[in-house]
């Protein structure tokens, strides 16, 4: 089986969505280095900077039924499926929790993690939601509450998957359909089904259903797709950071507008100008992971030797997103990619076709 069309434009809106995450934290950060040092400092509004985890969700709902699809009518998708998943998505993720525990031994705060028991630190690992003593459900490396979603859309798609290529779609909605709803239900739940049953994971399905949609042969002409990216952009400005509506509504909307209008356009390449978004998107999953340490460390330089005085707090964020965006390339070439092609070659079936699963 062939592998589906490159998508180059979903990378360059991957790198967006984790710039949206990093320029939000490096702006946080910023923020309370410049109320320290008494500068006046007054953070972007133009983007709900945290949105960028559902535009990032839209876009894995997408990619996971496009890039799927050779593995419809093979033997063993599901195993297949789940090694390309695991392979991705926890080596990385491991590492960064692993630094997080030996930073807060050694400088606990320093990271904002906290103390807690053997039992919460085995569920980080294992992407199981469970609540910290403070109540937040939160792995010990916070970022990882995404992946904590993340790996059980996965598993929801792994039972669906042999279902075919409308069976799979139709079977990951109506389970996450089935989730949503439990939770509307009289509690208490379970932390880990109350987490998992939280709207947001209506986002996924929104991408689910854009990749069937795609792969029954929708196309949208080009000025179509830049009406819904200009709508996208111009809903996600106003709906800000505090919105009236439901986060899966103000944010996870029009996310699916962005996502619709890279994905339903003609695959293939892209022009030289979007190299740089391309091959940061590329990195979007080390640049997620690897950010708070980056912009955590450039404000403690900066504390130390009185930059934001001498650059302005503004220069400075961008400085803290020009070196994450260097390290995450750095990371994604020399460690992540061969992280996991070891992990692939443990987890992989023997003897068969390796579909990517990127």
């Amino acid at each position: 089986m062939t592998r589906p069309a490159p998508l180059p434009l979903i990378q360059a809106l991957r790198a967006l969505a984790a710039l949206m995450v990093a320029a939000g934290h490096a702006q946080f950060e910023v923020a309370g280095l410049a109320a320290r040092a008494g500068l006046s400092f007054v953070p972007a509004a133009w983007l709900p900077w945290p949105a960028g985890v559902d535009v990032f969700f839209v876009i894995s709902g997408f990619i996971i039924v496009h890039a799927s699809a050779p593995l419809h009518g093979r033997a063993r998708p599901r195993r297949i499926f789940l090694a390309h998943r695991i392979a991705r998505v926890v080596p990385l993720y491991w590492l960064a929790t692993t630094l997080v525990l030996a930073l807060a031994f050694a400088r606990p705060g320093l990271l904002g993690a906290g103390t807690e028991g053997p039992g919460y630190l085995v569920a980080s690992y294992l992407f199981w939601p469970m609540a910290r003593t403070d109540g937040a459900v939160q792995p010990l490396y916070s970022l990882g509450w995404t992946l904590n979603y993340e790996m059980a859309f996965y598993a929801l798609f792994a039972l669906a998957l042999p279902l075919g290529r409308r069976g799979a779609v139709l079977g990951v909605l109506a389970l996450l359909a089935g989730l949503v709803l439990s939770g509307q239900l009289p509690g208490p739940w379970p932390v880990p089904l109350a987490f998992w049953s939280d709207p947001i994971v209506v986002e996924f399905a929104c991408g689910a259903g854009l990749a069937l949609a795609r792969q029954e042969g929708l196309r949208l002409p080009g000025p179509a797709r830049l009406a819904l990216a200009v709508a996208g952009l111009a809903l996600l400005s106003l709906a800000g950071e505090a919105p009236a509506l439901p986060r899966c509504l103000a944010w996870g909307g029009p996310a699916l507008l962005l996502v619709a209008a890279v994905a339903l356009g003609p695959a293939g390449g892209a022009g030289r100008r979007l190299r740089p978004a391309i091959v940061l998107g590329d990195a979007s999953y080390a640049l997620y992971l690897a950010h708070p340490f980056v912009v955590r460390g450039v404000r403690i330089a900066a504390e130390a030797t009185g930059l934001a005085a001498l650059t302005g707090p503004g220069i400075l964020a961008v400085l803290m997103l020009v070196l994450a965006s260097l390290a995450a390339i750095l990371l994604h070439r020399t460690v992540e990619r061969p992280l996991t092609r070891a992990a692939r070659a443990v987890l992989e079936p023997a003897r068969t076709p390796r579909p990517a699963v990127n």
